[in-house]
């Protein structure tokens, strides 16, 4: 009996001394992140940081956790868990070609409809690289060697603006923030190479795609060799000229810059109006675009099927979507998720009236998804589908809880496997290697002027599986400082590094006035 009391007594000794070493570490690890965030140069910033278990439902570690804060590209979590819970990740969203006219003698009387549904792959994706050739080819096959009507490129099938709320006026001619449409092609975007011709001449400027901008003015002169280039590009938002001015230095290797395609509609028209002639289809009448908020329901109204394509499942575009943080894709996916919120509600008992976007429809089904979450009212402010709005904002505290919904859906591989992982792919690729974060670590970045986020997902040394957000806003780093990302990696560096099971001190933060 003393020999059992005696090992009783070490084995409550030893659980003392591991749960006093766990405590220990736990409230080492808090001071290293109070530490961290308390710097002086963060003095007119702000931190909020959520951390929480996904095993044990605790709270770990919370820095002004219920407080607002921009969320950057963060915000595509959000997107994400409405793809994934309205849309699903197997559904392919179509291309279509229709026809409301008979066919006769291989005579087509009236247009063909090249009908858009959202797929933001057409053309930059190895299912649908070749789109055109194989409509044309299904064209073909239907014995049409002729129509009348020419072709209408229609992306009406979302009732929104091309650009999401919030989005700024300037950055619309940027890669990043290309027209949203229901008929995107090769992701909106054109190459511009400005090369040096002879000096004293005009440089070369050349598009990829080609026609992707039908104008440009091009004033780029070849300066003597050894001048400092100074090439500027600019198209106004809705004008078709880019304006090309400026010097580049005389044998200068050539400069390449992404810009916003200028109609991505009208330009898929012109792409299936080349291939439709290479499979002997003459098209009489050419091409014209179709925008929201004119419609061609009369047009469609009989019209069926001619050709079709179709994109990835939606787990791919999701997926491709995260790791490169790609706005067009989430955006896409926003307002295809409108479009059956809206389905759904005009099949419902009481049709609601009036007139709401497709973006507002979408906005309507993650409100519903948010609240289904348990989410507090007024925790999130989220306006669009990719981040770029400055009126986008979470509280760390329901990006957190919205990380810990998404790991208990039978989607969340979907999820895990589209997240960036530190310092293996992604817009995490060279961040955290030799770290215990590098390839164990998956989290959204997000960052824009003086906004800087990461959020998602990471095991702990001692085995937890944890989610986190941690957001820094209103922060410029002075002179000397490592970047932003940095400072919130280090923090990210110690949740993976942390091997204690307890829960980390909470600090009592004192309320402070809103920014």
């Amino acid at each position: 009996m003393n020999q059992l009391l005696r090992i009783s007594s070490l084995l409550a000794l030893f659980a003392a001394l591991c749960g006093a070493a766990r405590a220990d570490e736990a409230s080492s690890l808090a001071s290293r992140i109070d530490a961290q965030i308390a710097q002086p140069r963060f003095a007119g910033a702000r931190w909020g940081i959520a951390v929480v278990s996904l095993d044990s439902g605790r709270t770990l570690y919370a820095h002004d956790g219920d407080r607002l804060y921009q969320t950057a590209s963060t915000a595509k979590l959000f997107t994400a868990a409405l793809a994934l819970s309205e849309i699903g990740a197997d559904y392919r969203i179509p291309t279509r070609l229709l026809a409301g006219e008979q066919v006769r003698n291989g005579v087509l009387d009236g247009p063909l409809i090249l009908y858009g549904m959202g797929d933001p792959t057409l053309g930059a994706d190895r299912a649908t690289a070749d789109w055109a050739e194989h409509m044309a080819q299904q064209v073909a096959a239907r014995g049409i060697r002729t129509v009348k009507g020419g072709l209408v490129a229609d992306d009406s099938y979302f009732a929104s603006p091309s650009m999401g709320s919030g989005w700024e006026a300037s950055d619309l001619q940027s890669w990043f923030a290309v027209p949203t449409s229901a008929l995107s092609v090769q992701e909106n975007q054109v190459e511009v190479t400005v090369a040096p011709g002879a000096e004293g001449r005009p440089a070369i400027v050349t598009l990829d795609p080609a026609g992707a901008v039908p104008e440009v003015a091009n004033r780029i002169a070849t300066s003597a060799r050894g001048v400092r280039n100074d090439i500027n590009l600019y198209r106004a938002p809705g004008d078709r000229t880019l304006y090309a001015f400026g010097s580049i230095a005389a044998r200068t290797p050539p400069q390449r810059f992404k810009l916003a395609a200028y109609d991505p509609a009208l330009f898929a028209g012109e792409q299936l109006r080349s291939a439709l002639a290479r499979h002997g289809v003459a098209l009489q009448g050419g091409v014209r675009a179709l925008h929201w908020p004119q419609s061609d329901e009369e047009l469609r109204e009989d019209a069926r099927i001619i050709a079709e394509v179709q994109s990835p499942p939606v787990g791919e575009i999701l997926q491709r979507g995260l790791k490169r943080s790609q706005n067009l894709y989430l955006q896409n996916l926003l307002l295809i998720a409108g479009v059956r919120a809206q389905a759904a509600a005009m099949q419902g008992p009481s049709p609601p009236t009036g007139f709401l976007s497709t973006e507002n429809w979408g906005m309507r089904g993650l409100r519903e998804l948010l609240e289904q979450m348990g989410l507090p009212p007024g925790s999130t402010v989220i306006e669009e589908g990719t981040g770029l709005s400055r009126r986008d904002l979470s509280t760390p505290n329901a990006m957190a809880r919205l990380l810990s919904f998404l790991a208990a859906q039978s989607y969340a591989p979907v999820l895990f496997e589209g997240l960036p992982l530190a310092g293996v792919d992604g817009t995490l690729q060279w961040r955290m290697r030799d770290t215990p974060a590098n390839n164990n670590l998956r989290a959204k970045t997000g960052s824009m002027s003086l906004v800087h986020c990461l959020a998602g997902y990471v095991t702990t040394a001692g085995g937890e599986r944890l989610a986190f957000a941690i957001m820094l806003n209103n922060y410029d780093p002075p002179a000397g400082a490592p970047g932003a990302s940095r400072d919130i990696d280090a923090i990210a560096e110690m949740l993976a590094g942390l091997r204690a099971e307890a829960p980390l001190p909470q600090k009592a933060v004192a309320a402070q006035p809103t920014n």
